[in-house]
């Protein structure tokens, strides 16, 4: 479902379960992964975050998020909150490697990384929210706000436009594009740049960069 490995200084996670949907059980193992994550980064770190295949992460699981009810849609909803709220202030500089499509949540997944980097000859990013009826919490839309220019938040909201990987660059989504035989080599590689920076002072300092993000998914006042 999702692996993790340590490369040197680079930790890599791989969303591994074909189209990668979220549901409770990969929430479950996303929270562990960050856990192993934090206890381990005191030093040089860095994070990569790929997929497998064609898709990076799909959104969620529909089939699954329908099915529940009462406490265990609220302990779904705090799951992912939580686990955006970690990821989007992780003390370590992350890194999303598109290698396929992401969609819905599995885009604000990677908006929620430092940057990205992304499959230049497949894949959508698409907030595809608009046409399949699913609304956008506000902590979702104060991260979308925060990561990219305010007249593509709203084409991608409100239109649900797909982006390959040349329109995204442009519209400042991602960062670059690679080929996919090179994609993990680059989102190394700007992993690694930034893997050696004082740790204390780097999380400090996103923290504060994503105060009004981090508020936003329950994180409280810094």
């Amino acid at each position: 479902m999702i692996d993790l490995t340590r490369e040197g200084e680079l930790f890599i996670v791989r969303l591994n379960a074909g189209p990668n949907t979220i549901g409770p059980a990969w929430q479950a193992r996303m929270l562990e992964v960050l856990d192993t994550i934090e206890s381990d980064c005191a030093g040089d770190a860095g994070l990569v975050l790929t997929g497998d295949g064609k898709f990076f992460c799909s959104g969620l699981d529909v089939e699954a998020f329908t099915s529940l009810e009462g406490e265990a849609l609220g302990r779904f909803g705090s799951a992912m909150m939580e686990l955006m709220r970690r990821l989007v202030v992780l003390p370590i500089p992350t890194v999303a490697a598109i290698n396929g499509h992401a969609f819905a949540a599995g885009a604000f997944l990677a908006l929620a990384c430092d940057y990205r980097v992304m499959r230049g000859d497949r894949g959508w990013v698409c907030i595809s929210e608009v046409d399949v009826g699913v609304p956008i919490g506000e902590p979702m839309m104060t991260l979308l706000r925060a990561k990219v220019p305010a007249p593509v938040a709203r084409d991608a909201v409100l239109n649900g436009t797909r982006y390959n990987a040349e329109e995204a660059v442009e519209a400042g989504l991602v960062d670059t594009a690679a080929s996919e035989g090179n994609l993990l080599n680059v989102a190394s590689e700007r992993a690694q740049t930034m893997a050696r920076k004082e740790r204390r002072i780097f999380g400090t300092l996103k923290r504060q960069l994503y105060a009004e993000v981090w508020r936003g998914f329950g994180g409280g006042d810094l």
